[in-house]
């Protein structure tokens, strides 16, 4: 018998109450003294002194709408990376570019393919536009092309890749991408999410310009939040074929990047010192982090990115436990059971002064 529909106030449709409500990592620890938060990935040196200026700047002028096509930080984009600035949409950070491909490209029953450790929003957004998420296992905590491959049918529509991946840290050589997206049918999209691109130093990796100037189908998405500190100002953008392009800008709100963010952007592209100085930075201790952690026995899933995933060895030392052992001494990582690691915790790079902490703060907890 079908159940009466509750007529007694407005409704959700079908499949919204189903999906998962994205959790960010913490802010704070309650009782302790100093706070080192390193559960979202954040620039420890903070912003371009240069892009915090340009705040300044713009809040003498707030009562005036921004340029509703974002020209200027498009252009600028476009010169940082040799791209033809028609080809790139800005948006309310890599986020609303991601739902807003889902919501172009999916429809009701569609098949969107995620791996196994994926980023959460994604599925998140595959729901939201009543899309059917199809999850792939990884190998050794890396995407798996085969796997990928395998799982498409009649009904995908779109690939999503994260490029490192978030999480793991893990990435795909760009062959691997090639070899992806040659196995693809031209009409399912592959998006490229490469958040962390920046950071990865490995000669074979790419994050994608050449393969979407040359394809039709595949998209890169890229975001400010990471290597250039503006994480607060929500900032990101797409690198895309024309016809991706035309189609997005007809779906975002008219204004979806705000006067703040778009010169903070400009700022933050032009200084490139305060990018080389949070390069050296991450390349130092995201070395030093992989070799002093597993010397107190703990397991980490080698990352080319701005943090690392850090195992623990059982229940007397759980994940949940270390959890609450830093927190007290104010050391704030990220959980990650939702992402199927139920006894690990993500740790961003931090100051020097937090990395050294959390080290001698987990050789007590072991000790302990």
């Amino acid at each position: 018998m079908t159940k009466a529909a509750d007529l007694s106030r407005p409704q959700p449709r079908a499949g919204v109450m189903d999906i998962e409500a994205y959790v960010p990592g913490k802010s704070g620890a309650p009782g302790a003294v100093k706070v080192h938060k390193l559960s979202s990935n954040e620039n420890p040196l903070g912003s371009s002194p240069k892009a915090i200026e340009a705040v300044r700047d713009v809040a003498a002028r707030l009562e005036f709408y921004p340029d509703g096509s974002a020209t200027r930080l498009r252009e600028t984009i476009a010169e940082a990376h040799g791209l033809n600035p028609a080809n790139i949409i800005c948006s309310n950070g890599s986020d609303e570019i991601l739902g807003l491909l889902a919501q172009t490209y999916l429809s009701a029953g569609d098949e969107a393919i995620i791996t196994e450790h994926g980023f959460l929003v994604y599925k998140i957004y595959i729901q939201a536009a009543g899309g059917v998420p199809v999850t792939v296992r990884e190998v050794e905590e890396r995407a798996d092309v085969d796997a990928i491959l395998a799982a498409v049918t009649a009904k995908t529509k779109i690939v999503f890749i994260a490029n490192p991946n978030n999480p793991t840290g893990t990435y795909l050589p760009f062959e691997e991408i090639r070899r992806l997206h040659a196995g693809l049918p031209k009409h399912v999209l592959l998006v490229l999410d490469a958040a962390y691109a920046e950071y990865v130093r490995r000669n074979d990796y790419e994050a994608g310009v050449e393969l979407v100037g040359n394809s039709q189908n595949v998209v890169m998405t890229r975001t400010f939040s990471k290597i250039h500190g503006l994480g607060g100002v929500r900032l990101g953008w797409m690198y895309g074929p024309s016809h991706i392009i035309d189609a997005i800008n007809r779906m975002r709100g008219p204004f979806n990047v705000n006067a703040t963010a778009i010169e903070a952007g400009v700022a933050a592209l032009r200084d490139r010192s305060h990018v080389e100085r949070t390069i050296e930075h991450n390349d130092r201790w995201l070395a030093w982090l992989s070799e002093e952690l597993p010397k107190l026995g703990l397991r980490v899933t080698p990352s080319v990115g701005n943090f690392i995933l850090v195992h623990f060895p059982d229940e007397k030392h759980s994940a949940a436990k270390a959890d609450a052992w830093l927190s007290e001494r104010g050391y704030i990582l990220r959980r990650v059971a939702a992402y199927g690691f139920p006894n690990a915790l993500r740790m961003t790079v931090g100051t020097e002064e937090a990395n050294r902490g959390v080290v001698a703060a987990l050789a007590e907890f072991l000790r302990s």
